[in-house]
């Protein structure tokens, strides 16, 4: 076994002491592992150093050891912290460090808890919200910090009484750093340290960690809870941090009384960002209304459970979700004006009496009204008809321009007017195998009401794309929206597209395709797809069920300097370095890896390749390898 790699793992004893049950995850260091302490007799968290390769192990294995102590050392500084992950002890096991944590029992992290459930509601992310913010202050006033908070690093558990998600706890302190201590830095200077879309503006730029920057952190983490996708999410990472750097969060939609604080929390300029003083009162004012030292808001904002009637009687107009993945909204959230009830009066008002007309006076006018009525149901009908092309609306109005709606597994071309996904593009239906399709329909939603759909539809289409979106390396979701008149000939349906993020898809998607695709690009390659190879240009999308060649593991970019000959040749390598077969359980001894380059990814400048892994000597892979 070479120097840092992972067996099977369930089984081993490390240390003699602790019987690893089953793999809980995996992070950026190596695995988290279910163990039991045989001295003891509990269960704990055990979290494994994994190499990338054996190279780095020799390289770097210093560094990253001192790193797995620093974790465990500032962690274990906020041991008893009800905020926090316990540290237990960190130990080496055949040369390597293991740290031993508390294990949280049916925890699941924020990240995985939005992606099952939906976003948050306003007051139960406020109090995650002061939850994280609390162990960040303790961290902080140790002179501790986090450097990494994000949805994936907030764990929700139940608490004693079983009241599920009651526990909010911190972890992985991996890259935290005491930046006025004199303890070294196991980081390389020129790597940003964090994840892209959820580091500071400054941190982005190679400042150094600061408080402000956590609380950063934890407002791009708190927009995440509560509007299901961050505020700079973006398709790539690179576009991720440019979006941190340069641009404004998305508006949020679903935010309420959080909105200012969110605002506050997400300010460019850390001189001018709120303080952890100022957020802790704002989350506590939402959490709490009715406190009497709470911070005044916008009641028409307040969580829902606090201001019922308020949102009742003056409901916002719902426009489509601006979640990841999917187009800007076409328009900013207006708010309706409260509505009063009415009911029709009868009769003149008291005290005044009502005026006499002739018989003759009101058969006049309720002849021209007649007459105004006919030639405006006329000019309507006149109208309609011109505008939609026909007799019969067009589902989904003139601007997109189909006279049918879209089914399920249509693919199509989309023309936007200017840039990709801003406005409304001009849609075409287009041959999936033959042509060269932009996009492709992976779900339709029903509603009730063209409300309805405009208000969940895009939030749906979201969770019907997601585990397609997630397998592709460059693409985008769009719903796809009834119009008014267009709502029953559009089979009262919205309809989800994933389109190119960047130019075409070049064939079907997801589940649309079949064993034997010849894949004419890159473009609608997925993760873990099995590939027959024909040639150094021919592949063909195989089962994974029968023996194949090659299977994708996942995608990485190169500069944008390299040509697309350059990156034929330069794949292979630049896989092997950011997707090892080795992080997915393949044994470098026997498996290598592979890449495949597509003119898309060179025509539309993103520049990412197809990373795979096969057999060294040739052969095939079957069913259940590795």
């Amino acid at each position: 076994m070479a120097p840092g790699t992972s067996q099977s793992g369930v089984g081993r004893v490390i240390a003699g002491r602790y019987l690893l049950l089953n793999r809980l995850g995996t992070g950026g260091m190596g695995h988290v592992w279910l163990a039991h302490d045989q001295r003891l007799a509990c269960e704990v968290a055990l979290k494994e150093i994994v190499f990338r390769n054996p190279a780095e192990a020799d390289r770097q294995r210093a560094a990253r050891v001192a790193r797995a102590r620093a974790e465990a050392r500032h962690a274990a500084g906020l041991r008893g912290h009800p905020h926090v992950v316990t540290v237990h002890d960190v130990l080496e096991h055949e040369g390597l460090p293991w740290i031993v944590m508390e294990y949280v029992a049916g925890a699941l992290d924020l990240r995985d808890l939005v992606t099952r459930r939906g976003p948050t509601a306003p007051a139960e992310c406020a109090r995650i919200g002061l939850a994280v913010l609390d162990a960040l202050t303790a961290g902080h006033e140790r002179g501790v910090m986090h450097r990494d908070v994000k949805p994936a690093n907030i764990l929700l558990a139940p608490d004693r009484t079983g009241s599920p998600y009651a526990r909010v706890l911190l972890t992985d302190y991996g890259i935290s750093v005491q930046p006025d201590s004199a303890e070294p830095r196991w980081t390389m200077t020129s790597m940003l340290v964090g994840t892209a879309g959820y580091l500071a503006p400054e941190r982005a730029q190679g400042g150094p960690p600061t408080a402000a920057a956590d609380l950063f952190s934890l407002g791009c983490t708190l927009y995440y809870a509560v509007e299901g996708c961050g505020p700079f999410d973006r398709d790539t990472d690179l576009a991720a941090l440019t979006a941190v750097v340069l641009e404004e969060p998305r508006p949020p939609l679903r935010a309420g009384a959080l909105e200012p604080l969110l605002a506050a929390m997400l300010t460019k300029d850390p001189v001018h960002r709120v303080t952890a003083e100022e957020t802790q009162a704002a989350l506590s004012a939402i959490l709490m209304p009715q406190s009497p030292q709470r911070t005044h808001v916008d009641p028409g904002s307040q969580p829902q459970w606090a201001q019922a009637e308020t949102e009742a009687s003056a409901m916002p107009v719902p426009v489509p979700v601006s979640g990841p993945g999917f187009g800007p909204p076409q328009s900013p959230l207006t708010p309706v004006p409260p509505m009063s009830p009415m009911s029709p009066t009868y009769g003149p008002p008291p005290g005044r009496r009502r005026r006499k007309r002739s018989n003759v006076l009101q058969s006049v006018i309720a002849a021209l009204l007649g007459v105004g009525l006919a030639l405006g149901g006329v000019w309507y009908a006149m109208g309609r008809q011109a505008d939609e092309g026909g007799g019969r609306a067009r589902p989904y109005g003139a601007a997109i321009g189909l006279a049918e709606p879209l089914k399920d597994g249509d693919c199509v071309i989309a023309d936007w007017s200017e840039r990709r996904f801003e406005g409304t593009p001009r849609l075409k239906l287009e041959d999936c195998l033959k042509g060269s399709p932009d996009g492709q329909v992976l779900a339709v939603v029903e509603a009730g009401s063209v409300e309805e759909a405009r208000t969940n539809a895009p939030a749906r289409c979201e969770e019907r794309t997601e585990k397609t979106r997630k397998k592709l390396a460059d693409v985008r979701g769009y719903a796809v929206l009834p119009t008014e008149a267009g709502f029953e000939a559009a089979g009262r349906r919205t309809v989800c597209l994933l389109l190119g993020a960047n130019g075409g898809v070049y064939g079907p998607l997801g589940d649309h395709r079949e064993a034997g695709l010849t894949f004419i690009d890159t473009a609608n390659m997925q993760k873990q797809d099995c590939l027959d190879e024909r040639s150094d240009r021919d592949a063909r999308l195989a089962s994974c069920d029968e023996p194949h060649d090659q299977r994708v593991l996942g995608f990485t970019r190169l500069g944008p300097d390299t040509s697309l000959e350059e990156a034929k040749r330069e794949s292979v390598e630049a896989c092997a370095a950011d997707v090892p077969p080795i992080q997915y359980g393949y044994d470098p001894s026997r498996y290598e890896s592979a890449a495949w380059a597509g003119e898309s990814g060179w025509k539309t400048g993103t520049h990412f390749v197809v990373c795979t892994v096969k057999r060294q000597d040739g052969g095939t892979m079957e069913k259940d390898e590795p």
